[in-house]
């Protein structure tokens, strides 16, 4: 981006999916070792009690359907290079190695479908975060075989990024049927990355619209 232009700000879409944290993208953003801080801090805290669920959800899993309850799937990371991102098994084993916008429903278990609902198939991807494959909040990390969305990711200066648990994608309901605008909203986050606007994020993602609007984010 060259001096003095002026970074793009993300609008809202709709009343469900909008965030009202647009205005704080022009602000300086946070130091990667805040970033960096925090995401670990805000890890460790989650697997104090997230280390015990998962341990409870895998015996669940393992009782519903055959397989391992813990599923390790290459997905694409910061700079390109891949790592095995950490997810409860929420479909049955055997498949092909697909995006989930790809899956069919009826390859989802009977409890990967409340796991999913509840988003706590991705609770494993804490200890992705530790260990600094992923932040809490970023682009959502591709399969190496999606080569149009990593190549429009890798265009738009999105890799230098680590992929995130949620992002300004994931709010607005972008999946990654649609690559080319998947990656542009992506890129929206560059140079963007504060406590303010991640929190916003966050909130938007775990916590119901309504209460997120009524403490202002």
């Amino acid at each position: 981006m060259a001096d003095g232009e002026r970074a793009p700000a993300y609008h809202r879409d709709d009343r469900s999916a909008s965030l009202t944290v647009a205005d704080a993208c022009t602000r300086v953003p946070a130091q990667p070792w805040s970033k960096r801080a925090f995401d670990v801090t805000l890890s460790i805290l989650g697997l104090i009690p997230g280390s015990l669920i998962i341990a409870l959800l895998a015996l669940a899993i393992r009782r519903d359907s055959r397989g391992p309850a813990i599923f390790r799937q290459r997905r694409v990371g910061r700079g390109g290079a891949v790592f095995h991102c950490l997810k409860l098994r929420t479909m049955q084993t055997g498949l092909p190695d697909l995006p989930t916008h790809e899956s069919k429903t009826s390859d989802v278990t009977r409890l990967g479908r409340h796991l999913r609902r509840w988003k706590l198939d991705e609770l494993p991807q804490l200890f992705n975060v530790l260990r600094g494959e992923m932040s809490f909040v970023g682009p959502r990390p591709c399969l190496p075989s999606q080569t149009v969305l990593v190549e429009e990711r890798r265009r738009l200066g999105v890799l230098t990024m680590r992929p995130g648990i949620t992002g300004i994608a994931q709010v607005r309901g972008i999946d990654m049927s649609d690559p080319h605008r998947l990656a542009e909203v992506d890129a929206l986050y560059i140079g963007h990355e504060s406590m303010t606007v991640d929190l916003g994020l966050l909130a938007r993602t775990f916590t119901p619209s309504a209460l997120a609007d009524r403490i202002g984010l």
